[in-house]
């Protein structure tokens, strides 16, 4: 995986995609976007970003990729639909959560772009992962 901050996302995975046949050892075929904040409460703050794939281990990293383990803890599921990623996460944020009975946990935020993902299409699908817990 490929680390940048969050103003440089499209230029990270142009790094990132020439370079992803590198990863030996990945489980499936799979991208996954990762958000690190620094205040899981603040989403607007400065974040990290990360180009990722699923790895069956840490062993064959390539040459200045980094590993990172996603920390185990429970996740509201979105599936999202189309180019309007904003607005999704806007309407997860603003409508779902303050019903929901949860909140945000301070942990990555990550989406799976799996199969039905079509980077640029409306017909786009993938899933969003959110970090919560019990209030």
């Amino acid at each position: 995986m490929l680390r940048h901050e969050y103003n440089h996302i499209v230029a990270l995975w142009k790094q990132f995609m020439p370079r992803k046949n590198e990863i030996t050892n990945s489980i499936n075929n799979d991208l996954i976007a990762l958000q690190d904040y620094e205040d899981p409460n603040d989403l607007q703050r400065p974040f990290d970003i990360w180009a990722c794939v699923e790895v069956s281990d840490f062993e064959t990293t390539p040459k200045d990729m980094l590993s990172y383990t996603i920390p185990k803890g429970l996740y509201a599921v979105f599936l999202h639909k189309g180019m309007n990623a904003g607005a999704t996460y806007q309407q997860i944020m603003a409508e779902w959560l303050p019903t929901s009975g949860y909140t945000i946990d301070n942990r990555p935020h990550f989406q799976v772009m799996g199969t039905k993902y079509k980077n640029g299409s409306p017909d786009s699908e993938e899933d969003f992962y959110v970090p919560v817990r019990k209030l």
